[in-house]
């Protein structure tokens, strides 16, 4: 699938609602909010923990309109900013973070007049850091002490062709 076939939407009540299933426990919901995040949490703290009258936040619908992935962005350091990349649990190992990066990104490369992204992941979650990684961000030096232990600062340049995946821009060189 492109990523013309995802649309990128506001976030629902009942995707707010299924996306609090998607965290099987405490640590789950760590890796994915940060250690801010109420622990165990109801529909109320849940939508106010993720800021959403604050941060851009964005559900990605599929060809078939299901719920897939959860995004949020805004601008830090002057840069897009990606948070709380999330796919459900039932649609991950299509790549659909891709997609979802790929519209944020857009989204924010506009909004913001930036031509970087970054982001930050706890490093033991290795496969968001590959996801990441094939779709160009590399780790990089963050200015000051990041606020919670074994965390990782990515970044991405935005380039003519920052849409395309890094493997796909190095075959079309």
């Amino acid at each position: 699938m492109t990523s013309s076939e995802f649309e990128l939407t506001g976030v629902s009540e009942q995707h707010l609602l299924e996306m609090m299933t998607w965290f099987a426990c405490e640590s789950e919901l760590k890796q994915w909010a940060g250690p801010n995040f109420t622990y165990p949490y109801d529909a109320n703290s849940f939508a106010k923990d993720l800021n959403l009258n604050r941060l851009d936040s964005f559900s990605l619908l599929n060809h078939k309109h299901e719920f897939v992935a959860f995004g949020q962005c805004y601008k830090r350091l002057q840069s897009c900013h990606l948070g709380r990349l999330a796919v459900a649990p039932t649609h991950r190992g299509n790549n659909y973070i891709a997609h979802l990066m790929h519209h944020l990104i857009e989204f924010g490369r506009i909004k913001f007049t930036t031509r970087s992204c970054s982001l930050f992941v706890l490093e033991q979650n290795s496969a968001a850091i590959s996801a990441y990684q094939k779709y160009g961000f590399e780790c990089a030096p963050y200015p000051e002490p990041i606020p919670f232990e074994n965390c990782l600062y990515m970044l991405k340049q935005l380039d003519a062709d920052w849409c395309r995946p890094k493997n796909d821009r190095q075959q079309h060189r």
